[in-house]
């Protein structure tokens, strides 16, 4: 089938949905963890936000907060099973994990089972060592000349802070595309391929596009947090600095100078106490801050940056 024998188009919504829980960055699947929340856009509502947020609220039972649209993307495997244009227009929303009882939610994950290589927290992660810097040196050395090779290590190792280069956060996608290009992702092979097991990755792979779709997420995120107070929409009412600071640290991957964290917290007056304290597990009391509502309208507007620096 091609191209000019696909003259219907459908068009679905699909749902990058992030919580913060216990301190790890979660998001809301379907069909056993392999799918993110998608349905078709329905006409009855004034606009396709307004259609993701009734659809999203009805299924978690909570209000949505920030809500931001991604990218349009378009399926062509999908397309060409279904004898029409599939389109997937994604959109980042942030909400919480747990109902009103405090009872998790069927279906939430944690974004790191999909993209292991991605949690820096505690350092370079070893599947980057381990697995992924030789499968890309094989991809590399596969190129058809010595400056193909040449450009592909470079793009290997800039991509993924290899050699000299640091790593940085955002480029999830950038990360995702090449190892997909290197063919050491199961989604580059479509239908289940034994004798390419051995080769592929850790990190569950995702139908559809929706592995592509939760990278750009992620990257999206991981960016608006240095600037825009978000991550403030995935905190409960109380909270301790240490659990901010943690709450942040999840969503990037990367370790923050504590010191640093709290003395731009402060500067920019984001956060304010509430006279009440908690235990965190066996240590001191901590005090507990509520972020100032005022604040947030503002910084939504001027922006604040997060010190997103190595721990190290």
């Amino acid at each position: 089938m091609n191209n000019s024998e696909l003259h219907s188009v459908q068009a679905d919504l699909v749902a990058v949905l992030v919580a913060v829980t216990g301190g790890q960055p979660r998001i809301l699947t379907t069909g056993s963890g392999q799918a993110l929340p998608a349905g078709p856009f329905t006409s009855n509502h004034r606009s396709l936000q307004a259609s993701l947020r009734a659809w999203v609220e009805k299924q978690t039972h909570h209000p949505l907060g920030f809500v931001e649209q991604l990218y349009t993307f378009a399926d062509r495997e999908r397309s060409q099973q279904l004898g029409m244009h599939v389109i997937s227009i994604s959109y980042l929303a942030l909400t919480q994990e747990l109902d009103e009882a405090g009872a998790a939610q069927p279906g939430w994950q944690d974004w790191y089972r999909y993209f292991p290589w991605e949690d820096w927290r505690d350092g370079m992660p070893g599947v980057i060592a381990e697995r992924i810097a030789p499968a890309l040196h094989v991809w590399s050395e596969a190129a058809s000349d010595s400056v193909a090779r040449s450009a592909r290590w470079q793009r290997a190792s800039m991509t993924f802070g290899l050699d000299e280069h640091e790593w940085n956060e955002e480029l999830v996608l950038q990360r995702y595309e090449l190892l997909f290009e290197a063919g050491v992702v199961p989604e580059a092979w479509g239908e289940d391929d034994e004798a390419r097991a051995a080769e592929l990755l850790p990190g569950a792979a995702m139908s559809n596009d929706h592995r592509r779709i939760l990278a750009t997420g992620m990257a999206r995120l991981r960016a608006k947090i240095k600037y825009r107070p978000v991550v403030f929409e995935l905190m409960p009412e109380e909270f301790s600095l240490l659990q901010l600071q943690q709450t942040v640290e999840a969503l990037a991957g990367r370790g923050l100078h504590k010191q640093n964290f709290r003395r731009l917290i402060e500067q920019q007056a984001l956060v304010e106490e509430t006279g009440q304290m908690t235990a965190v597990g066996a240590g001191r009391p901590a005090k507990l801050f509520r972020f100032r509502r005022n604040v947030m309208l503002e910084r939504a507007i001027a922006g604040n940056k997060l010190p997103l620096a190595r721990s190290h």
